[in-house]
């Protein structure tokens, strides 16, 4: 199984850019299909690529990094599932079978490289206070950079070293510090939701927060099902708003109608 110097250098660049692009453009960074697209074309059999990515696409429908949420990297998995695939001929079901783990891997960094940008964080408070705007630009992109890292690094060890490297990563890494990542990794979602229901309508739409979360947490209705529940609620809501607005503009239309009349009558009152 051989992968030339410049397709490892490229697929290297890839990993790292697609924090870039997931950040800002999110042209192909948030699509494992696409991944697998551009991973095939660079190593020279697309249709790999699109087979690859396409079945890594079906496993992250509905999933999202929102609130601070870390889940399985399939779009790093896409790169190096598609990459062995190609150069030892074995098919999609060894690029599946190795994307998997990769992307259970990708968790526990994406992790620490969340802690690491904390560090810039603080540093933008600091520059904040002290008036630096250019500062406050340069650190929020130096906190891209770890994170990036995060990727291009595993992606070039693992395509240097083979996929033989993924799994005694898996089986050697401490368990105090899987554990650890895995309850930083538990309590970070829960965080970024508490701080979006702060800064949305929560306490008006109170009632409809706690059908979903009946519907996800005590019926186990698949996401899918509770964001189709969601959609329902929110046209009905939409209707009945627009109704009532109607309703309101006819009213005042009829107001602003007696009044007039009120008003022509007071005038020929006096004319009188």
């Amino acid at each position: 199984m051989h992968i030339a110097i410049w397709q490892i250098i490229v697929l290297t660049l890839l990993a790292g850019w697609m924090i870039i692009d997931q950040l800002t453009l999110a042209i192909i960074g948030n699509y494992p299909l696409l991944v697998g697209l551009v991973t095939g074309i660079i190593m020279g059999d697309y249709k790999t690529g699109l087979a690859v990515g396409g079945t890594l696409q079906l496993m992250v429908l509905g999933v999202g990094t929102y609130g601070g949420a870390s889940v399985p990297d399939f779009m790093t998995g896409s790169i190096i599932g598609t990459a062995f695939a190609v150069a030892s001929g074995k098919g999609l079901s060894f690029a599946i079978g190795l994307a998997v783990p990769v992307g259970l891997l990708m968790v526990q960094l994406d992790v620490l490289a969340r802690f690491t940008n904390t560090f810039f964080q603080h540093r933008v408070d600091k520059k904040i206070d002290e008036m630096d705007v250019k500062g406050v630009q340069r650190n929020i992109l130096y906190g891209a950079i770890p994170w990036s890292f995060s990727r291009a690094i595993p992606v070039l060890i693992m395509l240097t070293l083979g996929n033989s490297i993924i799994k005694v990563i898996l089986k050697d890494m401490p368990k105090w510090l899987t554990n650890g990542l895995s309850v930083a990794g538990g309590v970070l979602p829960v965080v970024g939701i508490a701080i979006l229901l702060r800064y949305l309508p929560t306490k008006q739409f109170v009632t409809y927060l706690i059908v979903g979360f009946v519907l996800a947490a005590y019926i186990k209705v698949p996401m899918l099902g509770v964001a189709l529940v969601g959609l329902a609620i929110a046209i009905a809501y939409y209707k009945n708003m627009e109704k009532l607005n109607e309703k309101n503009v006819v009213e005042t239309g009829n107001n602003v109608d007696t009044k007039s009349n009120e008003v022509d009558d007071d005038d020929e009152e006096y004319e009188d």
